[in-house]
């Protein structure tokens, strides 16, 4: 199978896992409201639970548009191998749930299948966002900028624990 397919075949795989995932656990839950318009643009991230779809990646981003049609076109990016390793690229859409404020959407990269995507941390000024699904099976510690301040990103280690997610699951992401 050529490589790039099955970088899309591994992203049809875990999205597939995220949308049936046993919802039992632990109540999660996301930020009040969320400025579509702000949340756009480009993130860089920091640390995530390791998913079979991002083995080997680095300097990996997440670019948000937000379309004419009110959905977000999300464009996730990262180098294979290493920082200067073969750019893999997928494109996808995020679609916000209704009655949400905005802080839980469904990720679609192959149709029909759409993933869980909740915002469950967020910078009042937008420079860090934490993401996850109700399941806590994936986390994504994202910021506007390649490398975030030791203190901040305690902080929101902290808040993490708290909420009850595995932190020796965390690995920090390869970054410029």
């Amino acid at each position: 199978m050529h490589k790039q397919y099955r970088f899309y075949w591994i992203f049809f795989t875990i999205f597939i896992a995220m949308s049936s995932a046993n919802l039992k656990s632990q109540t999660l839950e996301t930020v009040p409201i969320v400025d579509v318009k702000k949340y756009s643009g480009k993130w860089y991230e920091i640390a995530s639970y390791p998913q079979r779809f991002q083995k080997g990646c680095h300097c990996t981003t997440a670019e948000y548009t937000l379309s004419e049609k009110g959905y977000l076109v999300v464009e996730n990016r990262c180098n294979r191998g290493s920082v200067d390793g073969k750019q893999s690229y997928i494109k996808g859409k995020a679609f916000v749930e209704k009655n949400s404020g905005n802080a839980k959407l469904k990720v679609q990269f192959f149709w029909p299948l759409r993933a869980k995507y909740w915002i469950i941390d967020l910078a009042e000024d937008y420079s860090y966002a934490v993401v996850s699904h109700p399941s806590k099976k994936y986390l994504w510690i994202l910021s506007r900028t390649p490398k975030m301040d030791k203190t901040v990103y305690q902080k929101i280690i902290s808040r993490l624990k708290d909420k009850g997610f595995d932190l020796e699951k965390l690995q920090v992401t390869k970054q410029i």
